[in-house]
């Protein structure tokens, strides 16, 4: 399985801040869309990535939540494309300590993949493997 036939089943929607958003803002957007991460977008430029690990450690170092994201987002963002394999990228986001991987396509946002899509969709596909035995067995 490919990341676009993971990005054909989920949606290829993404929610963005710019860069100038604050702390405040950016905790909104996560409990309204009940997410982990938000990409950063200026001028439709993916230039970071901030998630919650990113706020708690923010906060707990003493800063306020009226700081832009800019001062908290990390802007060494790992991404992936469409033709990339799920089961690499299950490895990767392991060893990285990754939970969510922009999807960039000739420098545009496509779509996000989080742990937590790649855990469904290989168990998914589990599950069919096995229901495909199970059927074949039965024969």
């Amino acid at each position: 399985m490919r990341v676009a036939d993971l990005i054909k089943n989920k949606g290829s929607s993404v929610v963005t801040l710019p860069s100038t958003a604050t702390v405040t803002q950016l905790l909104e957007t996560l409990d309204d869309h009940k997410i982990g991460a938000v990409v950063v977008l200026d001028e439709d430029t993916v230039v970071g990535i901030v998630s919650e690990r990113d706020v708690v450690h923010h906060l707990r170092t003493g800063h306020e939540q009226t700081s832009p994201l800019s001062e908290l987002m990390s802007t060494e963002v790992h991404s992936v494309t469409a033709g990339d394999d799920l089961v690499n990228l299950a490895a990767t986001m392991t060893e990285r300590r990754l939970r969510h991987l922009p999807v960039i396509e000739d420098g545009a946002l496509k779509g996000i993949i989080s742990i937590g899509d790649v855990v469904k969709a290989r168990l998914d596909a589990l599950e069919a493997e096995r229901d495909h035995l199970e059927d074949y067995l039965r024969r």
